[in-house]
């Protein structure tokens, strides 16, 4: 009786897979084969067409298998916009405080201005309401004294204002001043009267942050200079610079002219303003 052969006996026989080929039989191929390699072989297979089924299921084939992807997908989606919401939120406060700053400057009105370089110095100090605060005599009488004194001839032109000190600042036109800055009177600028169609140069290098048509100013055009400075030239007759436009000093900005109501001929307005405060022009440029 032929014997029966156990299961390690069928595991370890040696089996040969031979490919021939079919027109002449000629042996091509010849492979050596145990039953232990074929289930090693299967097993490995397995594992691989397992992982990466899971794989696929979880990335590319998710939106199919998965039935918390398109729930997940949204929450993602959801949370992005209101991300962006937000953000665009504060974008649009800070470009309406932008805008409000500006048009107070173009009024000349600094009566509300609050330096924020001062508000983040002082951030942890307590407030107090000014009309808590009681000046006694003999403090009226100090300043009074101070105020006549020589010591009150230092001014912020000296002190505050040290960092413009280093600046090179162009002449904006060429002619002779009309009237001067005076803040007693809200003229927070110079009236530089000069030649017809005479170009109007920027002073200082910056970026252009104002060009537009205004009803008391006409044609206005503001840039943003190095170290909180902003220079304003009122009354053109023709702004050659858009908003964003990076221009060097020296360059052609504008014409002179006699637009807006606030003005009773051909001459440029000219005004300098330093962190809010503005500043007399003939102190930093030569007219």
């Amino acid at each position: 009786m032929k014997a029966r052969k156990t299961l390690s006996n069928r595991l370890a026989t040696r089996y040969q897979l031979i490919l021939r080929n079919e027109e002449n039989f000629a042996e091509r191929h010849a492979i050596g084969i145990t039953g232990s390699k074929v289930i090693l072989f299967s097993v490995i297979l397995f594992v691989l067409l397992l992982a990466l089924c899971l794989f696929l299921s979880k990335t590319i084939l998710a939106k199919w298998f998965d039935p918390e992807f398109a729930q997940a997908q949204a929450n993602r989606e959801l949370v992005s916009l209101a991300m962006r919401v937000d953000s665009l939120a504060l974008e649009v406060d800070r470009k309406d405080q932008f805008i409000a700053n500006f048009q107070r400057v173009l009024s000349g009105d600094t009566s509300t201005f609050n330096d924020p370089a001062e508000a983040l110095r002082n951030e942890n100090k307590p407030l107090v309401r000014p009309s808590t605060l009681a000046i006694s005599s003999t403090d009226s009488s100090f300043r009074r004294n101070f105020e006549q004194s020589e010591l009150s001839l230092i001014t912020n032109t000296a002190v505050k204002y040290q960092e413009l000190q280093s600046m090179f600042f162009f002449t904006p036109i060429d002619g002779f001043i009309s009237d001067k800055y005076d803040a007693k009177k809200a003229h927070l600028g110079v009236d530089i009267v000069a030649k017809v169609n005479e170009p109007v140069k920027n002073v200082a290098d910056g970026m252009v942050i104002f060009s537009s048509w205004t009803q008391d100013s006409g044609h206005v055009i503001m840039l943003q200079h190095k170290g909180n400075l902003i220079s304003v030239y009122k009354h053109n007759s023709h702004l050659y610079k858009k908003v964003g436009t990076f221009v060097n000093a020296g360059e052609i900005i504008a014409i002179v002219g006699n637009s807006g109501e606030l003005t009773n001929g051909p001459h440029l307005h000219f005004e300098l303003w330093y962190n809010g405060n503005s500043l007399n022009p003939e102190d930093f440029v030569t007219f």
